[in-house]
């Protein structure tokens, strides 16, 4: 073999072993800054730089404290939303929220969304197919209204389709018969398929 072939066959050999390696390290690094990235944003909403030198509060400085804390404090506020006196005393203050001008279309927004997804009123549970572009193609989605007789369709339905590779999405308000339910695949599967644009096997 001579040495310009030998060069080409260990030029090729190197770049197969530097594609396998980033295959291997991508997802693990991208997964690591995520987390690390939600980790300091949350740690850091304690405001450290408040508190005054030689305190009884000078180990809120310490990383990780601020993180530990805000954890706590979601699931106290959670257990004491269960209770019925201080669950009346929240949903007091949600209403209130709900009617403030211009509040109240930002936090009805978030409040949505996340009840969307861990709420008890979740939404993103029915995963489906359904053919928007043509009777021969089909994609995959999630029912959010099974009526949408309020906007003068009836026989419509709301679905919510997700991007590939992306957290945005697209509703589509489409006949009932063009919707049909996907019931051997939970909807956390239907999801990273939607999102991971078919690539991830069911």
């Amino acid at each position: 073999m001579s040495p310009k072939l030998r060069l080409k066959v260990f030029a090729s050999r190197l770049l197969r072993y530097f594609f396998q390696g980033l295959l291997i390290l991508a997802p693990i690094g991208i997964t690591a800054l995520t987390l690390y990235w939600a980790f300091v944003t949350i740690d850091n909403l304690i405001p450290k730089e408040i508190i005054p030198e030689d305190t009884s509060f000078n180990f809120l400085k310490y990383k990780g404290v601020g993180f530990a804390l805000v954890l706590i404090l979601v699931v106290v506020v959670g257990y004491l939303s269960s209770s019925f006196i201080i669950g009346r005393i929240f949903d007091l203050f949600d209403h209130l929220l709900e009617r403030t001008p211009f509040i109240k279309y930002i936090y009805t927004s978030i409040k949505d969304v996340f009840d969307a997804f861990v709420g008890e009123k979740k939404k993103f549970d029915h995963p489906v197919l359904v053919q928007i572009y043509g009777l021969d193609v089909w994609e995959m989605g999630f029912i959010t209204q099974t009526d949408v007789s309020s906007l003068g369709m009836e026989g419509y339905m709301a679905v919510y389709v997700p991007h590939a590779y992306a957290i945005t999405g697209k509703v589509f308000i489409v006949p009932k018969e063009r919707v049909k339910p996907l019931e051997n695949i939970s909807a956390g599967e239907a999801m990273k398929f939607a999102v991971s644009g078919g690539v991830t096997n069911i």
